[in-house]
C-alpha cells in the first residue's frame, strides 16, 4: 500500500565533484519517495558524470550539468579540458536556475554544499523562497573535521545564509552517532531547524534476492567512486600476494573514477590469481554488498550505509585526503563496536592487513556487536514531507498497490 500526493514535485540539488557519494544519496531518497507517495515526482540535478549509468525509478528523472571533478589537492577543474572553470560554473548556474523555474518544485532539496558548489545554487535558492519552495539542507553525518569546515564556511558566511534561505536541516544520521556540526558556533536560527533523520537504509534488488538467496561466499573490497581507491586496492592485492593462507574469494570493485591506467594495472595483477576478482564498476553496489561475507572498504557514507543495512562485517580503511570525513566516521563507528578500522599507514604492512582480513572473517555483523544501528532516515524523510505537503495543500489519498 502506498499513499497518493497529488502532483507534488520535489527538486534534488546534488553537485558530484568526487566520487558518487552524493548522488547515491539523492538517488536513495528519491526512490524512497516515489515508492511511497504514487503522485510524487523528483527530479536530481547532478553533476556526476556517468549519471546516466544508475538506473531510475518511474517519476525520478535527472538533469546533467556541466561536470567539474575535484582534485585530490582540493582544487577544482572542468571535466571539459577545452572549457574554462569559470566558463563551466556560469553554465551549471544557469540550467539550475531554470530548471527550477520550470520544474517549480514544492521542495528543494540539497545535497551536503549549502550554496552549492561555489555559491552556484544560492540565487535558485533565494528565487525558490520567493515563490514558496520548502528549501532543505540535506548533511550526512560527518562533514569534516570541525576546524576545517568552520573555516571553509565562515569563508562564505555560511551559517548566516543557511539561516535565511533554508527551512529545515536534515542530518542523515542519528544524534548519538555524530554531529556534522559539532565544535561550531551555530546560531539558534539554525540549530532549531536541524533534524537527525536517522541512517538511509538500503534495499536489495529483487532480482537480486530471488537469483542469489544465500549467496555469502566472497569479501567484497569497495573503493566507492574510486578515484582515491588505489591506495587500498594495491594493498589488499599485496596482502593476497604475500600470505598464501589467505584463501577467502575477494571480488574487488574498482570504481568508475579510478584512472584508467590504474584500473589495467589493478586487473593485470589480479588475472590468474585463484581468490582475487577484479570489476570495473557495477551501479547496483547494493546487491554486492548484500552477497556478500563481508566488507572491506573506505567508509564513505554511502558503503557504510550498506554495511549496517545489510548486517554485514566490515573492515574500514579510510582516506583522510581531501577531507577528514572517513576516518572521523570509521574513529566513531569503531568506537561503538560497528566496524573494524585499519589505518591507512598499517594497510601498507601486508602482515598487518593480512591478519586483519583474517580477523575480519570471524567478526560477528553490527546487529550482535551494537545492536540499535538507527536506520529510520527514509522513513522519518517520508513522513516530514507528507506533512510539509499536506500543509502546502496537496491532496493525500491512500492508493492500492
Amino acid at each position: 500500500m502506498s499513499r497518493h500526493l497529488g502532483n507534488a514535485r520535489v527538486l534534488m540539488y546534488s553537485h558530484d565533484t568526487f566520487g558518487l557519494g552524493h548522488l547515491r544519496r539523492c538517488r536513495t531518497i528519491a526512490h524512497s519517495l516515489v515508492e511511497n507517495y504514487r503522485g510524487v515526482n523528483v527530479l536530481i540535478i547532478s553533476g556526476a558524470t556517468i549519471a546516466g549509468a544508475f538506473d531510475y525509478r518511474t517519476r525520478v528523472d535527472f538533469v546533467k550539468i556541466p561536470s567539474v571533478i575535484k582534485l585530490r589537492n582540493g582544487e577544482y577543474t572542468s571535466m571539459d579540458q577545452h572549457m574554462d572553470l569559470h566558463e563551466t560554473m556560469k553554465m551549471r548556474q544557469s540550467i539550475i536556475r531554470h530548471t527550477a523555474e520550470s520544474f517549480e518544485p514544492d521542495i528543494f532539496i540539497i545535497d551536503k554544499e549549502p550554496l552549492g558548489l561555489r555559491g552556484e545554487v544560492e540565487d535558485t535558492l533565494a528565487y525558490l523562497k520567493t515563490r514558496g519552495t520548502t528549501c532543505v539542507l540535506g548533511l550526512r553525518d560527518v562533514m569534516d573535521a570541525p576546524h576545517l569546515l568552520e573555516a571553509e564556511w565562515q569563508r562564505n558566511d555560511v551559517l548566516r545564509k543557511i539561516g535565511q534561505l533554508y527551512d529545515d536541516i536534515w542530518v542523515y544520521g542519528p544524534p548519538d552517532f555524530y554531529d556534522p556540526l559539532s565544535e561550531m558556533e551555530v546560531p539558534p536560527a539554525v540549530r532549531s531547524k536541524m533534524k537527525f533523520v536517522g541512517f538511509l537504509q538500503r534495499k536489495a534488488s529483487l532480482e537480486s534476492q530471488a537469483d542469489h538467496p544465500d549467496e555469502e561466499d566472497y569479501i567484497l573490497v569497495t573503493t566507492g567512486g574510486g578515484g582515491d581507491g588505489a591506495d587500498l586496492v594495491r594493498d589488499v592485492i599485496a596482502a593476497y600476494a604475500d600470505d598464501p593462507n589467505l584463501t577467502h574469494k575477494a571480488v574487488i570493485v574498482l570504481g568508475p573514477y579510478m584512472p584508467a591506467e590504474q584500473r589495467a594495472t589493478f586487473t593485470d595483477a589480479c588475472k590468474g590469481h585463484p581468490h582475487l576478482e577484479v570489476l570495473e564498476f557495477d551501479n547496483r553496489m547494493e546487491d554486492r554488498i548484500a552477497g556478500a561475507k563481508a566488507v572491506i572498504a573506505m567508509g564513505g557514507y554511502n558503503t557504510y550505509c550498506e554495511i549496517l543495512s545489510f548486517d554485514k562485517p566490515a573492515l574500514i580503511v579510510p582516506r583522510t585526503q581531501p577531507r577528514e570525513e572517513q576516518l572521523i566516521r570509521a574513529t566513531r563507528a569503531e568506537e561503538l563496536g560497528l566496524v573494524s578500522m585499519l589505518a591507512a599507514e598499517d594497510s601498507c604492512d601486508s602482515a598487518k592487513f593480512s591478519q586483519a582480513i583474517k580477523d575480519l572473517l570471524k567478526r560477528d555483523p553490527p546487529s550482535v556487536s551494537a545492536p540499535g544501528m538507527h536506520l529510520e532516515g527514509l522513513v522519518n524523510i517520508s513522513v516530514i514531507v507528507e506533512d510539509w505537503l499536506k500543509h502546502k495543500g496537496v491532496h493525500l489519498s491512500v492508493a492500492q498497490g
